[in-house]
């Protein structure tokens, strides 16, 4: 009889776990592995280097000497370390930008770095980062522009063919690729050329098929439509791409999502430390301070978008003491900010739960892990007592994206003076939405009413913190 107790039991601790380890039905549409692992890095650094660098220009011509290229002191590693004082997890480097100047030494071309003097030739800035990477423990992405205004085929059938020699090389050659950038931006003086974006994407693919791709409207991750590095204040992460392609699409559409896209293509929001892409002297005054990073960082992350911050060597080679000034001060701020959440282990209660996805989740410090209200239910109030009075002035909310992107609605209110306030508002939620409210609020209980969905409303996280005092207020944001 014993045993027979034994057995019983073991059978109900399983189906407790499995009960546990299982997942509510997931919308049509969500993300791969790949986007999920993408957008959870949060933070990801470009580097602009290249010829430009040393001719002070943003945009090349093609016609630039490969000697002009020596950045004697270059150092890598300090790029992957002043990326990780940041908090990024990649780093993508512009192998290719538009003159056609090869970071690497390409076979396919003479217009690269080993036909310049830096390590007489011998040199291979691609091969520095990876390594680099590689032991700093971050991922490694490469940038590789198809307009080309130096290679004579460009323009022609044949053109395509040394795209995929040159995307080759670099996927067969320097371990794995987290990211691969292309971007159909090109001047109005380029030759007309239809690039064959389906063999490009085909090649990666086969040979890196752990890569997200970056081709403005995906298929990995999409552009947000601006350079500012802002996400809309809402964002879906599906979208529909028909009748899209790269450098033909609708900005605000992008910049916005759109909860009837039939594809999960979350938003990539890119911008520049400094007001150019590539290192000019002129700009070092003119690095973008620690409080605007920590804005941008709310309206990107925050809106649940992915930042792209680029951060361009000097023709040292090297990361200039202002931009890794900045880089430090909004680290510091932002852990300042987010290093105590008021909500941890408080109590919550729901409107509605189903049956073993119990509202302690919402509040566990883990985002693997979900509250879901009753199959079908579009609404729901969740209420969070937090055994005293707290004060707080930034909110954070969590889904469960890898089942899809759901609400569409909701409000934030808090107790003041034995009566419910709206203390804030929005529409999508995502991977992260980042509140930030416009004073601090004191309050020993909040609820969350989600107000609409799309499916049955499940959320992962919920967080309340207190502002560093170097933060500042948000800045105006220009449409």
């Amino acid at each position: 009889m014993k045993i027979h107790f034994w057995l019983l039991g073991a059978a109900i601790l399983h189906a407790a776990a499995t009960l546990a380890q299982r997942d509510i039905p997931a919308n049509p549409v969500k993300p791969t592995p790949q986007q999920l692992q993408y957008q959870q890095q949060e933070l990801i650094g470009f580097l602009h280097f290249g010829v430009n660098t040393f001719s002070d220009s943003e945009w090349g011509t093609g016609k630039e000497d490969p000697r002009s290229f020596n950045p004697t002191k270059l150092d890598a590693r300090q790029w992957v370390q002043a990326a990780k004082t940041a908090g990024m997890k990649t780093l993508i480097i512009t192998a290719k930008h538009h003159d056609g100047f090869c970071l690497w030494p390409s076979k396919y071309t003479e217009h690269s770095v080993k036909n310049s003097p830096w390590k007489n030739g011998k040199g291979d800035v691609v091969r520095e980062l990876a390594d680099a990477c590689r032991e700093g423990g971050i991922k490694l992405g490469i940038y590789l522009s198809p307009w080309d205004m130096h290679e004579p085929k460009y323009g022609t059938s044949e053109y395509n063919q040394f795209y995929l020699n040159q995307l080759r090389e670099l996927l067969t050659t320097y371990g794995p690729i987290a990211e691969l950038w292309m971007d159909g931006a090109k001047g109005e003086n380029a030759k007309n050329m239809e690039y064959d974006f389906e063999a490009y994407r085909a090649l990666i693919r086969q040979l890196q098929p752990n890569a997200v791709i970056f081709s403005d409207v995906g298929p990995g991750v999409r552009w947000i439509g601006n350079e500012r590095g802002f996400a809309g204040e809402t964002c879906w992460s599906t979208i529909n791409t028909e009748g899209m392609a790269p450098g033909k699409a609708d900005s605000k559409y992008l910049n916005t999502g759109d909860p009837k896209g039939d594809e999960w293509i979350p938003g990539e929001c890119d911008v520049s430390i400094r007001p150019g892409w590539f290192y000019h002297p002129k700009e070092d005054s003119r690095v973008k301070t620690p409080q605007q990073l920590v804005d941008i960082y709310y309206k990107s992350v925050g809106r649940n978008g992915t930042l792209l911050l680029n951060l361009p060597p000097d023709p040292n080679g090297l990361l200039h003491e202002n931009d890794i000034s900045a880089l430090r001060g909004m680290r510091e701020i932002l852990n300042e900010t987010f290093k105590s959440n008021g909500a941890i282990k408080k109590l919550a209660k729901a409107s509605s739960q189903w049956a073993g996805f119990d509202t302690q989740r919402l509040t566990d410090g883990n985002a693997d892990t979900y509250w879901a209200a009753k199959e079908g239910e579009t609404s729901a109030t969740l209420e969070l007592n937090l055994g005293r009075p707290t004060t707080f002035d930034r909110i954070a909310l969590q889904e469960p994206v890898r089942l899809g992107q759901r609400v569409s609605a909701f409000r934030v209110e808090a107790e003041q003076n034995g009566a419910w306030q709206e203390v804030a508002k929005g529409t999508t939620i995502g991977y992260k939405r980042l509140l930030r409210l416009d004073a601090p609020v004191t309050a020993q209980r909040i609820r969350i009413i989600v107000e609409q969905a799309n499916n049955t409303v499940a959320l992962s996280e919920i967080g309340l913190y207190k502002a560093s005092e170097r933060e500042g207020k948000p800045l105006a944001e220009k449409k």
